[in-house]
Formats: structure tokens, C-alpha cells, sequence
């Protein structure tokens, strides 16, 4: 029974599952205080009975031992009838007893599942508290952790950010080297090829002005022959006016000095000298071309 009492106790917990298990560790108790009631009033009705099972064995061995001396059948009959009695008292008292093991059993059944429903009350209260405690240790070394991998990491990440640093300040400064170099050579070529330039632009120059000199000594050469010819012309027709105004005064003189006639042919001849006085004027233009052909 011992047994079963304890395979009770170890099957309790596999039990509580659901809720309405919370309520069965609440009818524990009283459970307990029944079994304990009933097994008090079992081992008061034992002692009772037991004793009037004594007083019985004792009253049934007196009986015998007058019936024994007397050997009267009254006395025996009275004997047999006190045994009896004496007899139904101990099987009385024996079924009492097998009545108050089984409430013992009870009992002790009870009070290890109490014990069983407390123990595991504590478990649970135990594990609840570890679970509190360990939560508040995992927060607290999350923190810790938290903290020290925050530096760990910030100081990867510096280190890290130093290399790129130097990595890229190197990489610039061989950069800015190279373009300051390209640079360098790019102003050499263009100051070389700006001084070919102005070299071949001052050649150019020197030539242009050596053409243009020459252009215009030929020029002003040109413009003095024409000059000279222009002069020699106007001297030509300056000679040719003077000779026609000569001529124009001679015939002029000639009139005024011959007799005067009233012929009207004598009017008619008048302007026929007069006509002839543009032909020394066309004669200019002629030797204007000539001088121009010379030129």
C-alpha cells in the first residue's frame, strides 16, 4: 500500500495540467483532516473495544475456572458463552483495526499528496523565482554584454576606419602627386607650344611685315610714277592751255586789229574758230591715257 501511496505521489504532477488541478490542491487539506478525524474515532472505538475485549477474556477465564472447580453445566454454558463474547469482542476489535490501517493508508495517501501538491507548489514558486532571477541576471548581463560589445565594436570599427583613412589618404596623395604631375607636364607642353607658337607667330609677323614693307615701297613707288606721270600731265595740259590761250589771245589781237566788216558770212566764220578751241581741250584726256599705259 506503501507502494501505491507513493506512485500516487510521484503521478500527481504528470496531472496537473489543467487548471481545475489548482482547485483539487485546495480539497488537500480537508481531505487530510477527514482521514485523520476518522482514524482518531477508528483508534478511540479500538481502545474501547479492546478493552472491553480484556474485561471479556478476563470474565470469560473466570468462567472457566468455575466451570472447572464446579463442573456444573450452567457454570460451563456460562464459560462458553463468555468466551464467545470474549471472541466476538476480538474479531470486533480485529475489524476495527483492519478498518483504521485502511483510514491509516488513507491517510497517509492524503498527506503525500498534500505533501506531493505543496512540493510541487514550491517547485513551481522555486522555478518561478529562478526564472524571475535569471531574467533579471539575462537583462542585466545583456546590458553588460551589450556594453562591452558596443566598445568592442566601436573599437573594430575606429581601427577600422583608420586603415580606411590612411588607405584613402594614401591613394589621394598619389593621386593629387599624379595630377599635380600631369599638370606640370601638361603646362611645360603648353608653354613649349605657346613658344612655338609665338615663334612661328613672330616669323609670320616678321614676313607679313617683310611683304608689307615691300607691298608698300612698291606702293609708294607706284604712287610716285603715278605722281611724276600725273604731274608731267598736268604740266602737259598746264603747256597745251597755255599755248591755246596764246593762241586765243593771238587770234584774239589778230581781231581786234583787222578792219571791221559787216559780212554776215564774216559772223558765220566767227564761230566756226570758236568750234575749233575744244579740240586742244580733248587732247589732254588723251595724254592722260598715255601716261596711265606708261605707268
Amino acid at each position: 500500500m506503501a507502494r501505491v501511496a507513493k506512485a500516487k505521489a510521484k503521478k500527481a504532477p504528470a496531472k496537473r495540467r489543467a487548471p481545475a488541478k489548482k482547485a483539487s490542491a485546495a480539497e488537500v487539506a480537508p481531505a487530510v483532516a477527514k482521514a485523520q478525524d476518522s482514524l482518531s474515532k477508528l483508534q478511540k472505538e479500538i481502545q474501547a473495544q479492546a478493552k472491553a475485549q480484556a474485561a471479556a477474556r478476563k470474565k470469560a477465564a473466570s468462567a472457566k475456572a468455575k466451570a472447572a472447580k464446579s463442573k456444573k453445566a450452567a457454570d460451563k454454558r456460562a464459560a462458553q458463552a463468555a468466551t464467545k463474547a470474549a471472541a466476538k469482542l476480538g474479531d470486533k476489535v480485529k475489524a476495527l483495526r483492519g478498518k483504521a490501517a485502511t483510514t491509516k493508508l488513507t491517510l497517509a495517501t492524503a498527506k503525500s499528496a498534500a505533501a506531493a501538491k505543496a512540493a510541487e507548489a514550491a517547485v513551481v514558486a522555486k522555478v518561478a523565482a529562478l526564472a524571475s532571477s535569471l531574467e533579471t541576471k539575462a537583462d542585466a548581463d545583456l546590458a553588460k554584454a551589450a556594453k562591452a560589445f558596443d566598445a568592442k565594436w566601436k573599437k573594430q570599427r575606429a581601427a577600422a576606419n583608420a586603415k580606411k583613412v590612411a588607405a584613402a589618404k594614401k591613394k589621394l596623395a598619389a593621386k593629387a602627386k599624379s595630377a599635380s604631375k600631369k599638370a606640370m607636364d601638361k603646362a611645360k607642353a603648353a608653354e613649349k607650344k605657346a613658344a612655338t607658337k609665338a615663334k612661328a607667330a613672330a616669323k609670320k609677323a616678321a614676313a607679313k611685315a617683310k611683304v608689307a614693307a615691300k607691298k608698300s615701297a612698291a606702293k609708294a613707288k607706284a604712287a610716285d610714277k603715278k605722281a611724276a606721270a600725273k604731274a608731267k600731265a598736268t604740266e602737259k595740259k598746264a603747256a597745251a592751255k597755255a599755248k591755246s590761250s596764246e593762241k586765243k589771245a593771238a587770234a584774239k589781237a589778230k581781231k581786234k586789229a583787222a578792219p571791221k566788216k559787216r559780212k554776215p558770212t564774216a559772223k558765220k566764220a566767227a564761230p566756226k574758230k570758236a568750234a575749233k578751241k575744244p579740240a586742244a581741250k580733248k587732247a589732254a584726256p588723251k595724254k592722260k591715257r598715255a601716261a596711265k599705259k606708261k605707268k
